[in-house]
């Protein structure tokens, strides 16, 4: 496939017809999706692979991106999952000596189309402005006319079902088989280092699609439920739902994050709603309510749970908040070993003051196996 000369341009085209004119690099060609904005200024490689980005067009806020070049071990899937990436500037030269190749190079190699020379700073400001929309990225189509016929085609991610094209095909093991405690893993599009963060502790797992059952899920007898994140929209995802609920009827303990949050609350009848541009970056405050304290978050959703449904609800507590807008950040049921947080804990990249739920979540396991004899 053809790839770039830096000097090329390229052209990127918003559902509302703003503009903005830049330059190519990575692979040639047209992407399109919703277009959201990341305010970290590092882990740009793990950002990219992460798979709840599935199905959206990516502006990194940084005003360099690629400053310490690509290596392969620092990914969460095993493949670009960002439909499209917008920046500022590229670094050409990299300075980390572990690095196995460029930015540019690791681009082209995944076939990703991407534009930059765009001033970033505006084109955030209007989504935080407008709200997230879609957008259609080109270095092969300059017009705007046939672009805006292209973006016309684009589905909303509002009612987007996305986990089964990021989920694991067939169920798979992690972790020593002789461990003490069993999990199932629910994957909606999971990111490595979730899974490292249990396996660690000494769990031994096992990864589902996410479209498994809940008998499907026991017959590896497991001592609690892991769900995890994922793109799109969770109102469609009526078959996981079920599961969740399933996995409260049997008092198992369950762990989710993200998405997993998200399935959590639908299970216990609190909807969701579609955010205005969303949360991604590394550096978001949570306030944990039962300590006080504050806690700086790695974040990527475009979704959240209803606030007034919780505040009416007798089963479900609230247990985080957002501290920039109040958002729902964590609940946990009432009378049930079930918790959840929207954020990102294992925090690859990012912050780790939230690693603390990961023991949590084996605290609550010990307590609740020996009813499981």
């Amino acid at each position: 496939m053809p790839h770039t000369k830096l000097s090329q341009p390229a052209i990127l085209l918003l559902n509302d017809g703003t503009v903005y004119h830049g330059k190519a690099f990575g692979k040639i060609g047209t992407a399109a999706g919703e277009l959201c904005f990341n305010t970290g200024m590092t882990g740009y490689q793990e950002v990219f692979t992460d798979p709840s980005y599935k199905g959206q067009v990516l502006i990194m806020n940084n005003c360099y991106i690629g400053n310490y070049g690509t290596r392969k071990d620092d990914v969460e899937s095993s493949s670009v999952k960002i439909s499209g990436l917008i920046c500022k500037n590229i670094a050409q030269n990299y300075s980390r000596k572990m690095a196995d190749s460029s930015l540019e190079q690791f681009l082209a190699e995944n076939n990703l189309v991407a534009i930059y020379d765009v001033d970033t700073r505006a084109l955030v400001s209007h989504i935080r402005s407008k709200g997230a929309m879609n957008c259609i990225i080109s270095s092969e189509i300059l017009d705007v006319d046939q672009l805006k016929e292209q973006l016309a085609k684009v589905p909303s991610m509002e009612g987007l079902a996305l986990c089964a094209e990021v989920s694991t095909k067939a169920p798979y093991n992690i972790g020593d088989p002789e461990a003490g405690i069993r999990i199932a893993v629910l994957d909606n599009g999971v990111k490595r280092n979730m899974l490292k963060c249990l396996s660690e502790k000494g769990a031994y797992l096992q990864v589902y699609p996410t479209n498994t059952t809940f008998e499907e899920c026991e017959q590896f007898k497991p001592h609690a439920y892991f769900i995890s994140n994922g793109p799109g929209d969770p109102a469609p995802l009526t078959y996981a739902v079920d599961t969740v609920k399933k996995v409260l009827e049997a008092n198992r303990p369950l762990f989710g994050i993200c998405l997993g949050h998200q399935l959590l609350a639908l299970a216990n009848d609190i909807p969701t709603y579609k955010m205005h541009h969303g949360h991604r970056g590394l550096n978001h405050p949570v306030k944990n309510l039962a300590t006080g304290r504050c806690e700086i978050t790695t974040q990527n959703h475009g979704f959240a749970v209803d606030p007034k449904a919780i505040a009416a609800s007798k089963q479900v507590e609230i247990t985080h908040v957002n501290l920039n807008d109040g958002s729902i950040e964590g609940i946990r049921i009432r009378n049930k070993p079930a918790f959840s947080v929207q954020y990102h804990p294992e925090s690859t990249p990012g912050p780790y003051d939230s690693r603390y739920l990961f023991d949590d979540f084996f605290r609550m396991i010990r307590e609740y196996m020996p009813q499981q004899q």
